[in-house]
């Protein structure tokens, strides 16, 4: 007889695209209700701004806000690199690098007198939130002044067929997926909530002030992360501005 019983991993995805459902499409809940924030600390913010230029000639961290700023003729963040100007924080993964024992775990072959320790190596331990499956989100209260066009404020790395599994990008004054459909009406001088639903293999949904706005589909990739600031696109002003608050990283297990 065919066993017809669904898979403990199979129930474990299913049970997570639910959760995210129930979250997304209940008109009274928060977006980071049945989620979990990550611990976060300064090591996980790692700025990229123009090789040739010191951190803070694009950067400034005041008061709990972070300025990023870039201009359309600045130099990429890598001197080999063929991208356009960028002042991006991105959240990295921490890499530690300890020593390890390795014992020998067979008793049987030790004297009285032999060390259990066989040797010792050298391992790099990361700790960090790039993901490649569940369900992540990203949060932070953003800040574009007027004049600041084609550029991206916020991205997620990764995918199948191209760099990034979405962007959210500034043109005058309307905040847009990608260079296409309008997520947001008015953002010029005013601060508003952004999260960022990620549902690996499913799904991105967006809200604005805490409102969802938009969905759009997974476009794969095994390997992805979080970034905010400015990142110029086609159709640029000279100069390019984004300032933030309160970011935080949420998972859902």
């Amino acid at each position: 007889m065919v066993s017809c019983k669904p898979s403990p991993r199979f129930l474990s995805t299913t049970l997570l695209w639910f959760a995210v459902f129930v979250t997304v499409c209940k008109g009274d809940s928060d977006p980071t209700d049945g989620f979990t924030a990550v611990s976060l600390d300064e090591s996980n913010f790692k700025l990229q701004q123009p090789y040739n230029l010191d951190p803070s000639e694009r950067y400034s961290f005041e008061n709990g806000i972070r300025k990023l700023w870039v201009y359309s003729n600045d130099e990429p963040f890598k001197q080999d690199s063929d991208t356009k100007p960028r002042t991006e924080i991105r959240m990295t993964v921490i890499k530690q690098l300890q020593l390890v024992n390795i014992y020998n775990t067979d008793n049987s072959s030790l004297s009285a007198y032999q060390e259990k320790i066989l040797y010792t190596k050298n391992v790099i331990f990361s700790e960090g939130y790039d993901y490649s499956d569940g369900v992540w989100q990203f949060e932070g209260y953003g800040y574009v002044p007027s004049g600041t066009t084609g550029v991206s404020i916020m991205q997620i790395f990764g995918a199948d067929n191209q760099a990034t599994s979405i962007m959210l990008r500034v043109y005058d004054g309307q905040l847009k997926y990608y260079n296409m459909d309008v997520i947001e009406d008015n953002i010029y001088d005013r601060w508003f909530r952004v999260n960022v639903i990620h549902t690996v293999g499913d799904s991105i949904t967006v809200f604005i002030d805490g409102t969802q706005k938009y969905v759009a589909d997974d476009k794969g990739g095994s390997d992805h992360y979080f970034k905010f600031g400015v990142y110029t696109q086609e159709g640029s002003s000279d100069y390019m501005e984004s300032r933030w608050k309160d970011v935080q990283i949420y998972n859902m297990s």
